[in-house]
């Protein structure tokens, strides 16, 4: 089965902060965060019910580590249905929450 993956516009908006935050500072790295996060958000559309669960009581809501250098990022996201993987937010393994 395959999930079509798709971002809330929250999440969008957490990849362009997270894009700019590196862009100010190396566009390299900047480039290579963008591609290790398209990365692990690719294997959703196989794999969402591999990744943690966000929350103990619902099994529809989870947390995809995604690593880049000596932390890396976390990806919030819900399974919808059979059809619909939803990315409703994205941060930084070093930021206290989700934005």
């Amino acid at each position: 089965m395959t999930y079509r993956v798709r971002y809330a516009k929250g999440a969008r908006d957490d990849l362009h902060r997270l894009f700019g935050y590196l862009l100010e500072r190396d566009l390299k790295v900047a480039r290579r965060a963008r591609d290790a996060i398209a990365k692990g958000i690719e294997m959703l559309g196989e794999f969402p019910f591999t990744c943690r669960k966000a929350l103990a009581d619902n099994p529809f809501l989870r947390e995809l580590l995604i690593p880049f250098g000596a932390a890396g990022y976390v990806a919030l996201f819900e399974i919808e249905d059979n059809d619909t993987v939803t990315i409703l937010a994205l941060r930084h393994q070093r930021e206290d929450d989700y934005h």
